[in-house]
């Protein structure tokens, strides 16, 4: 098939290796259906590939977990999908059933990572320890803080701060000139500021940030290669995407983020961000992280995003690269 609206150099995905010898039955945890965007929604462009496969699609609400004498289970929804963006599924019947009952149970639910995502984390643990197959595995989700997790790997980060002290953050401030503050727990963009060492509101955003030091936060030095785009690293099954999404800010933006404005476009990795990714897939996979989603700025790892991660729609529409593709080859593979 000819895709002319691919970038130069395009290379196809590779074939899978192994394919299951029956239909998968597969659960997503996803946030309400009817709030999911069709036509940008990761989730969605997973199920629909999966279903094109001939594999049978449930949904569940992450309410809907439970646990009794040693069981996890979830009331559960067949999904059918459609082509249509508005009306994209119908909801088959309704079942209760133990996550052991599915071939692979799918954790894409968005954070806030309050404590109701990690006591979510916490029953889905226990299924995989009565033989479920989840993914992201649960505890990896867990110990992988998407903004602390750099910090395994500083020879790929900017230089950065993590702190709940007023006085720790305002040295770090003066010291650069020009940093980003943000929350440990956001997304999306959200309470992210610039703030630079002469900016009149730096105390009260540092006090608001932290809570009046309650809460810890990062800081980083500001890296003016964001007006190239915030890029998306998607690696999948430990085996590295080959475009990057750029989240290029809106004018007077710093923030690249497709939820705040930000325009994306996709482009081939270049060396550095290839360097990265490589490095970190073998480590991610064998962790259980099936799914992550790298933050890179200038050649710097700003984030690890290990809970819902994106951009699967726009990379495939813009390139041709079937990134849900080689989710469900991954899941196949994993299955058999």
């Amino acid at each position: 098939m000819n895709h002319p609206d691919r970038i130069p150099g395009e290379r196809p995905a590779p074939e899978p290796k192994v394919r299951p010898s029956r239909p998968l039955n597969l659960a997503f945890i996803l946030d309400p259906l009817h709030g999911l965007k069709a036509y940008k929604d990761s989730s969605i462009a997973m199920m629909r590939e999966a279903a094109a496969r001939g594999h049978r699609v449930s949904a569940i609400q992450r309410e809907a977990l439970t646990w009794r004498e040693g069981v996890v289970a979830a009331r559960s929804h067949a999904i059918h999908t459609r082509a249509d963006e508005r009306g994209w599924y119908e909801a088959g019947d309704e079942a209760s059933l133990p996550l052991t009952a599915f071939d692979a149970v799918v954790m894409r639910q968005d954070p806030p990572f309050d404590f109701e995502y990690i006591a979510a984390s916490w029953l889905l643990e226990r299924a995989v320890a009565g033989g479920a197959r989840v993914f992201n595995d649960p505890r990896a989700i867990r110990d992988h803080s998407e903004k602390i997790a750099i910090t395994e790997f500083p020879q790929f980060t900017a230089t950065t701060l993590v702190a709940r002290d007023a006085a720790d953050i305002d040295a770090f401030i003066d010291e650069l000139g020009d940093v980003i503050l943000k929350p440990l727990d956001g997304m999306g963009g959200s309470q992210i500021f610039r703030v630079t060492a002469s900016d009149p509101n730096r105390n009260v955003i540092v006090e608001t940030l932290t809570h009046e030091g309650a809460r810890t936060i990062m800081a980083q030095r500001f890296l003016p290669a964001i007006a190239d785009g915030d890029k998306r690293v998607l690696i999948i099954g430990g085996e590295v995407v080959p475009y990057a999404l750029a989240r290029i800010p809106k004018p007077g933006e710093t923030r690249g983020n497709l939820a705040a404005g930000g325009r994306g476009v996709a482009m081939p990795l270049t060396g550095r961000e290839r360097e990265i990714a490589e490095f970190l897939a073998p480590v991610l996979w064998q962790r259980g992280l099936m799914v992550v989603g790298l933050d890179v700025i200038g050649g710097h790892l700003t984030e690890i995003n290990v809970t819902s991660p994106t951009c699967f729609v726009e990379i495939a529409a813009q390139t041709g690269f079937p990134v849900a593709g080689l989710f469900v080859d991954k899941l196949e593979q994993a299955c058999a």
